[in-house]
């Protein structure tokens, strides 16, 4: 289905937009979502507070990943492939996480079980749940900082699904639908 939302440009985002907007490519998430200035800018501002938490880039990508497979994001799963493609992460961490399946490092995947749970029980994920977290090694602010991913991603892959926004092309070769028979939230 085609978007109903307008690909705004820098010429034609609103005022307040137009601060938000990146130099250059403009990525079609940002040209839909500067219709709402406010929401743009929020998304960018976490956006850059993420690379600051106690997550590891590949830590960062575990979370967005698990919450674009989960929220069935056309748009990021794409985009966080090509990212972590870039990045030389794993490919098995990759694939894994595009197909909803345990990853091969049991820390990154009692991290990626906590994403989960999380997005599951919106946000009851309850004691057991960051007991196990913690017994992987990670620590309570790590389980805080899942919550900042998990505010990005919202933003993010909820504009998609409102919008339907059209993929850009650096990502097209990674397209992504949902395997049939994923059991997720």
């Amino acid at each position: 289905m085609p978007s109903p939302f307008t690909y705004h440009t820098r010429e034609t985002s609103p005022d307040a937009a137009k601060p938000w907007l990146p130099d250059g490519f403009i990525p079609n998430l940002h040209a839909v979502m500067a219709e709402s200035p406010q929401l743009l800018e929020a998304y960018r501002r976490l956006w850059d507070l993420l690379p600051a938490s106690s997550l590891s880039p590949i830590e960062q990508q575990v979370v967005m990943m698990t919450a674009n497979f989960e929220n069935n994001c056309h748009y990021c799963v794409p985009w966080h492939t090509f990212i972590m493609k870039q990045s030389k992460m794993p490919d098995a961490v990759i694939d894994a996480l595009r197909s909803g399946e345990p990853l091969p490092d049991p820390k990154l995947d009692a991290l990626r079980t906590f994403t989960r749970q999380l997005i599951e029980n919106r946000g009851h994920a309850g004691y057991d749940a960051l007991d196990a977290l913690i017994a992987a090694g990670y620590s309570q602010q790590t389980a805080l900082d899942v919550i900042l991913g998990l505010a990005v991603k919202l933003m993010s892959n909820y504009t998609n699904a409102v919008t339907h926004t059209r993929l850009d092309d650096p990502p097209k070769k990674y397209e992504w639908t949902k395997p049939p028979n994923a059991v997720s939230s």
